[in-house]
């Protein structure tokens, strides 16, 4: 990979690893923010998926406007509107004002992610869009390690609040990255200059068997991991009774196993197809799912058994993710941001509808976890062969 290649992973992954900080920087605070908002842990946890359906929204509409204005118009207009919404929530006292704005915070961050895959697909196709995403994706993924442990060290300093001024301090920083250090990368002519037009795109993509294949593989294997995201505080802090000192480090193994599989995935790229790597992913995911309903089912379900298995789950996205989008993408060059804004729209919508289902049920148990991620594996094998057909040749 080239010197350009690396510097422009490094940029878009430092605006990609915004949605990650936005999502586990506060998940150590979950119960000071609970008790902050008077709401209970379970509740409180919606605001997660108040935030994906906003995330889910936001690209959903600034897809289409990129294709149109440009990347880097609609980057800094969603940074901005993330700041100020970040700002706001600091003072935010009840459940509804949390949810509400969160929900205009994930608007801006969708607008600037949405970005983020398609000024790779500007710049590169095939087999080294597949690396670069890859990339790009291990030094993201560093976020969600980092992010816990950054919000229990500011929750110590101060309160939770502590935690939205930090997110509002990163997206300045953005803007001023992202202003001086990236260049516009669309193509002239790569526009949908009417709403009729971007309506027609959006159903090109959906109307494509293949292309959905790779939507509902990505959109389920990512519910499936928000399921354990959403559950995570209960479960380490309620449930196995960790302390929100340690909660980090068991929440952030799962990482390692996310950039060893980006690892792999790069090396096997050399000789494998991305079609053939994500089917791998995807395969060991529903085998983590099946290993985890075990557990519960026999009362073997402890910290020692479960987190093992929560590793190979939430790793296998290193090998799904990349190469989903890049197969989707190379299907959808001539619109990029649109064909990965809707792939991004359905992948976050599906992600706040887990977090719901796991959030529904006050009970003191792992089954509403598991059973979501077992049944979102499921989902992601049948759509995958079921829509996508037959694996392409390396």
């Amino acid at each position: 990979m080239t010197l350009d290649a690396r510097r422009l992973a490094l940029l878009v992954a430092a605006n990609t690893a915004l949605a990650p900080f936005a999502i586990d920087a506060y998940l150590p605070a979950m119960a000071a923010l609970a008790d902050a908002v008077g709401a209970s842990i379970h509740h409180t946890e919606l605001s997660l998926s108040s935030f994906l359906a906003g995330f889910a929204l936001g690209q959903l509409v600034f897809g289409p406007v990129s294709d149109r204005v440009g990347r880097k118009p609609v980057l800094l207009g969603g940074l901005v509107v993330f700041l100020l919404a970040s700002l706001v929530i600091t003072g935010v006292d009840s459940l509804p004002e949390l949810l509400g704005w969160r929900f205009v915070q994930a608007l801006g961050g969708g607008a600037t992610v949405v970005n983020s895959a398609a000024i790779v697909r500007d710049c590169f196709h095939g087999r080294e869009a597949a690396r670069v995403m890859s990339t790009m994706a291990i030094i993201m993924l560093m976020a969600p390690l980092v992010a816990p442990v950054v919000g229990s060290g500011l929750l110590y300093l101060a309160d939770w609040w502590l935690i939205f001024v930090f997110l509002a301090t990163y997206a300045a920083f953005l803007i001023w990255l992202m202003g001086t250090r990236l260049p516009e990368t669309r193509a002239p002519g790569e526009s949908a200059t009417t709403l009729r037009q971007v309506l027609a795109n959006y159903a090109s993509v959906l109307g494509d068997r293949q292309a959905m294949g790779y939507v509902s593989a990505a959109a389920m294997s990512f519910a499936g991991l928000f399921a354990f995201v959403t559950a995570s505080p209960f479960l380490y802090l309620e449930h196995f009774g960790l302390t929100p000192s340690l909660y980090p480090l068991v929440f952030g193994v799962n990482v390692l196993t996310m950039v060893a599989s980006n690892r792999l995935n790069i090396r096997l790229l050399r000789w494998r197809s991305p079609q053939q790597n994500l089917r791998l992913g995807l395969a060991i995911q529903l085998a983590a799912a099946v290993g985890l309903g075990l557990m519960v089912v026999t009362g073997l379900e402890s910290l020692a058994t479960m987190v093992p298995l929560i590793m190979a789950f939430a790793g296998t996205i290193g090998l799904i993710a990349p190469n989903a989008i890049t197969s989707l993408l190379d299907r959808f060059h001539h619109m990029s941001a649109t064909a990965a804004a809707l792939q991004g729209s359905v992948q976050f919508s599906c992600g706040a509808l887990a977090g719901v289902l796991v959030g529904a049920f006050e009970v003191d148990s792992a089954w509403p976890m598991v059973g979501t991620m077992l049944g979102a594996s499921l989902l992601a094998n049948l759509g995958i062969r079921v829509l996508a057909g037959r694996v392409a040749p390396a």
